[in-house]
């Protein structure tokens, strides 16, 4: 079990708690770790870049000179990649850089970038957060209590709009909610700071209904009908 120091919402701190064995388990799977960052990275990747080869560049459909006599090397078009204004050999296209995982491989990163935070004791949990209104002095005043190294994540219960508005302008901070962090935005902080609710439903497993089995389909009798009347 990883320690973690405590802090209150005015930045005081208090004692360590004990981080939840469901995702600080120990372990650190690299390879895991290194295919997720790649994937985000190169999903970040616009591929909308473009140029045009010899074919997509316009005019140049007549030979320029003869192909001998001349005493110049030959040439078939203007729009060449030698000539200027001509084609580009090999340019870039339009194409997907997009790289999916399997779903226990992102959930195997991800607790191996919580890990790898706690083993180092970057983890931070505190009590929660007293924004009334976005003000970045306020949340300024908060790192400097916390006194926690590097880039900060902050990791709320949930949207906290008034945190979110008072750390986007800070190069260090950012603010997610705990859940829809990714590997690499737990790898690119230094410090997480987690909001203790968000922490408290990690012990519980999660309730899976079993799927019925598919029978059959059966009619059910049919009801026997009343005689209308007496038979003659």
């Amino acid at each position: 079990m990883y320690q973690a120091p405590y802090f209150k919402t005015d930045g005081s701190a208090g004692s360590e708690v004990t981080l939840p064995g469901s995702l600080f388990n120990g372990v650190i799977h690299e390879g895991a770790l290194h295919q997720a960052v790649t994937a985000y990275l190169a999903n970040q990747r616009q591929g909308s870049a473009s140029k045009k080869n010899r074919s997509a560049v316009r005019g140049g459909s007549r030979k320029p000179w003869r192909q001998k006599g001349t005493g110049r090397a030959r040439q078939g078009t203007i729009r060449a990649v030698q000539w200027r204004g001509g084609g580009r050999a090999f340019p870039p296209q339009p194409r997907s850089w997009t790289q999916r995982l399997p779903k226990r491989i992102r959930a195997l990163a991800r607790t191996s970038a919580f890990n790898s935070r706690a083993e180092a004791g970057r983890v931070a949990v505190i009590e929660g957060f007293d924004f009334e209104a976005p003000r970045t002095r306020d949340l300024t005043e908060l790192l400097g209590k916390l006194d926690q190294p590097g880039k900060v994540l902050f990791l709320t219960h949930g949207v906290n709009r008034e945190l979110y508005l008072s750390g986007r302008n800070l190069p260090g901070v950012r603010v997610l909610p705990f859940g829809t962090e990714s590997p690499y935005d737990v790898v690119w902080s230094g410090t997480l700071v987690i909001e203790e609710a968000a922490l408290e439903g990690l012990g519980d497993a999660p309730v899976k209904e079993e799927r019925a089995k598919r029978r059959p389909l059966q009619r059910e009798p049919e009801p026997a009908s009343e005689a209308g009347g007496e038979e003659s």
